[in-house]
């Protein structure tokens, strides 16, 4: 069994070695601290104005999604634990080309997550006067909130620097009060505050299914629920990954979602009825900045909404925290894999990759100038997160193909169906985020092609000996499936003309996904050339420290 990067012992990059010092609880808070963040400051109210109180389907259908797609990554995780994961999966199935492609998507989704927390703190420490200076009414940040927010990113880069064994306990400690200020709030406010009549005094679907269907992506649910793989990528520091990476995964997903879901339920009941008297679409917390603080104000919990409003940089920052470690740990997988230079996998004495990190501080300030407000943010990241979760349903159907005897810790039961419908869900809800943050992340995507393609390019010029191999052949899917998916969120009504009418589009996206899905299986890597990919990246396993 093939397992982790970079052991002592074995020849590589100098000073390339990462350290295992992470256990079960250590990924799975890690996964968990990244699910909760500034999702759950803002994603019941956001949703709930998209979809009125039908946004509580919105959250049962994005947590089924996500469940899906973390089923499929536990199986995978657990046969390759290496750092970078989800940056990697592609790459052995179908080599250089598609690894390539659903890598950079793995590093821009990582990369982008750290501002939009940083976001959401700002927005919130709004509340204190000293702190209303950072913001301009339209929630971009002015002068001295950007100079504030490169503050935050820098102090999530040095923490980092400290090494994974101090991130890991700090990541802990305040993953463990991220779980339970959520918890406290929706027993706090539920008690005596609870109107069952909300859910349909002024229409339980105001919007439609439209509504719905919109609010998963646009409002922050599937971005609330993303975080899962935080333990995939941390796989190659992982003192025992094929027993403790499935367990992480699946138990992430399923805390996250059982916290989120109670969230929006309590969150509509105890709303007075004055602040969505004029409909949904039109929330009034009376002048009180914060969702869920204002709402504990509102409610007469003012002691609580001080809490809230503490939670609020605690939550964000504890998640761009494991996001900004996520970041290098993507860019050393590209690097591994030939995608990036050596120089992304150069680790500190204390296993860091410190190159990796100062470009992840370097991506994050530079985010906050072209997505300045956190509602933007979101809705262009959930599609880069969502293309990135594609590639293991497409790779999880190769591996069962080609490497039917490869050892799997976890299976995933009924695998050869529950993998094609995880990879139409995916579609979906990239679909379903809207043309206008589309054709922005097919700028992105061009972006990427230029800069890996470039080295890519350099590298089978100069011959180097890490040079990935470009397999035009076994992804001669990929461009009809990245293009395909544009045309169709161009022609449909989800921010485009419109000329493919609600559920017409839905039947499109999942025969469309169906049909990538079946071509890509059938023209993969053939079993030799998958075996050599992952001997090419994949040593004995480092020694815990």
């Amino acid at each position: 069994m093939v397992s982790v990067d970079s052991a002592p012992g074995i020849k590589g990059t100098p000073g390339s070695s990462l350290r295992r010092d992470i256990g079960l609880i250590g990924l799975m808070w890690a996964s968990v601290g990244s699910i909760i963040g500034s999702g759950w400051l803002y994603g019941a109210q956001e949703a709930v104005v998209v979809a009125g109180p039908a946004a509580v389907i919105s959250w049962v259908i994005g947590a089924v999604a996500i469940v899906l797609l973390a089923l499929v990554h536990a199986e995978l995780g657990g046969m390759f634990p290496v750092a970078g994961g989800t940056a990697r999966y592609p790459h052995y199935a179908f080599g250089g080309l598609a690894g390539m492609s659903f890598g950079w998507f793995s590093w821009l989704q990582a990369a982008t997550v750290a501002p939009i927390e940083v976001e959401a703190m700002i927005g919130y420490a709004g509340h204190w006067s000293w702190a209303q200076g950072f913001q301009h009414a339209d929630k971009t940040l002015t002068t001295s909130g950007f100079l504030v927010a490169i503050v935050l990113m820098a102090v999530f880069v040095v923490v980092n620097f400290l090494g994974v064994r101090v991130l890991a306990h700090t990541n802990s400690a305040a993953t463990w009060w991220k779980i339970a200020v959520p918890l406290g709030a929706i027993f706090i406010i539920a008690v005596g505050n609870f109107h069952p009549g909300n859910f349909h005094s002024e229409g339980f679907a105001p919007f439609g299914a439209k509504g719905v269907l919109s609010a998963i992506s646009t409002s922050g649910i599937i971005f609330a629920l993303l975080g899962f793989e935080q333990a995939i990528q941390l796989a190659g520091e992982s003192r025992n990954p094929q027993r403790d990476l499935p367990r992480a995964t699946i138990g992430s997903v399923a805390i996250g979602a059982v916290i989120y879901v109670l969230l929006q339920i309590v969150f509509i009941g105890a709303l007075p009825h004055s602040t969505f008297a004029h409909g949904w679409a039109k929330l009034d917390y009376a002048g009180i900045s914060g969702p869920w603080a204002g709402l504990a104000t509102l409610v007469g919990l003012g002691w609580l909404s001080v809490v809230l409003y503490l939670d609020a940089v605690i939550s964000p920052g504890g998640t761009g925290l494991i996001y900004t470690t996520a970041t290098s740990r993507v860019s050393y997988g590209l690097s591994k894999n030939g995608y990036a230079p050596k120089l992304f996998e150069r680790t500190d004495d204390r296993g860091v990759p410190w190159f990796g990190l100062v470009i992840s501080f370097v991506t994050g300030v530079v985010c906050f100038l072209p997505f300045p407000s956190w509602q933007q943010l979101v809705s262009f990241i959930t599609s880069a997160s969502v293309l990135m979760y594609a590639g293991a349903p497409l790779a999880y159907g190769v591996f069962s193909d080609r490497l039917p005897r490869y050892e799997r810790p976890y299976r995933l039961p009924a695998g050869s169906i529950l993998s094609p419908v995880s990879f139409v869900v995916a579609n979906l809800i990239i679909y379903w985020a809207g043309w206008h943050t589309l054709w922005r992340l097919g700028i992105a995507i061009v972006l990427g092609y230029v800069l890996l393609g470039g080295y890519a390019w350099y590298a089978v010029a100069k011959r180097l000996p890490d040079a990935p191999r470009m397999d035009w052949k076994a992804a001669q899917w990929l461009p009809v499936y990245l293009v395909g998916m544009g045309l169709i969120s161009w022609q449909g009504g989800f921010g485009g003309s419109g000329r493919i009418a609600l559920w017409w589009d839905i039947l499109l996206i999942a025969a469309f996904s169906l049909a990538i899905y079946y071509w890509a299986r059938a023209t993969a890597s053939p079993a030799a050339q998958i075996e050599r990919s992952i001997q090419e990246v994949v040593v004995t396993d480092a020694p815990a420290h």
